[in-house]
């Protein structure tokens, strides 16, 4: 398939986009996502495997290379980590090619490491190979973004669910803990923006991450951890151009804390459905409710 150029697929359109809906929590189950991971887990083998025979791209913007290091791991798994920060911060932005003479100067790694890390990154979804044209950063879409918003409620919600049922003081110790950190930065990111806005994106998945920390299943967290990078994604792209209502999201947290500690589950999956949606709205990146107006088109980038 074609690809746009960086600066056309910054552009989203929604007007022929469906309205995003809340995932029927009540009806989730270890079958459906079992399903998903099964596939997901055949895609990435899939790409892996066909990815060594590509070459250089043809464009990729410069402001890169800025993301913190790896504490640890090989260099290939360093040099990967801070292009997907990259990526995810936005410094990479959607669509844009990745010359690897470019990666090479910009990260201090050889071909042969880049052309692994961005292998790597496409069987994650966030590199597309193009062949024989090299590698990009994926197009970002409306259609991406909905479908990214009902996996991470899939998946976040049911391990919400599982750590709820399991819950013991060490977990609470946990919550309270991120949450604590979290609603201390909240009070003042809304005025320094600039000061906290790392600091609070830092602490936001601390807290996310830590209501689900009771969860038994290594490959829930896994594919939970990815659909939360790729919506954080879109999240750092609209900053650019509106601002994030922390104070909203400020309340939603308080409300996942009281339901968590309360062993409300269904009340804390609803919060916390509802609260993964608002965060897609808010991007100005999808209908906002069913029947609303087409936004018109909008930059992001």
């Amino acid at each position: 398939m074609a690809r746009k150029p960086a600066r056309a697929a910054a552009a989203i359109f929604t007007s022929s986009v469906p309205p995003m809906h809340t995932v029927a929590i009540d009806h989730l189950n270890i079958a459906k996502i079992s399903e998903i991971s099964y596939g997901v887990i055949r895609k990435r083998r899939r790409l892996y495997n066909s990815l060594s025979a590509s070459r250089d791209g043809e464009r990729m913007d410069t402001d890169i290379g800025s993301a913190p290091e790896s504490g640890g791991g090989t260099l290939t798994e360093i040099i990967q980590d801070r292009i997907r920060q990259d990526i995810i911060l936005g410094a990479l932005q959607p669509a844009a090619k990745l010359r690897l003479e470019h990666l090479s100067r910009a990260y201090g790694a050889s071909v042969g490491t880049l052309r692994e890390s961005l292998s790597r990154l496409a069987a994650d979804g966030l590199v597309v190979a193009e062949g024989q044209r090299g590698f990009a950063v994926l197009p970002v879409s409306p259609e991406d973004l909905r479908e990214i918003t009902e996996m991470r409620q899939l998946l976040e919600c049911h391990a919400l669910r599982q750590s709820i049922a399991k819950a013991d003081l060490d977990w609470e110790a946990r919550v309270v803990g991120a949450y604590h950190k979290l609603s201390k930065v909240e009070a003042q990111v809304e005025e320094r923006p600039d000061e906290f806005g790392d600091v609070w994106e830092r602490y936001n998945e601390e807290f996310h991450a830590a209501l689900i920390s009771n969860s038994s299943s290594r490959w829930l967290t896994l594919f939970h951890k990815a659909m939360y990078d790729h919506s954080k994604r879109y999240r750092m792209l609209s900053l650019k151009t509106r601002p994030f209502p922390r104070s909203q999201s400020a309340q939603e947290h308080r409300q996942l804390l009281d339901a968590a500690l309360e062993r409300d589950v269904h009340r804390a999956v609803d919060v916390l459905a509802r609260h993964i949606l608002k965060g897609a709205e808010i991007t100005g990146l999808t209908p906002d409710r069913e029947g609303a107006a087409p936004r018109k088109r909008r930059k992001v980038g």
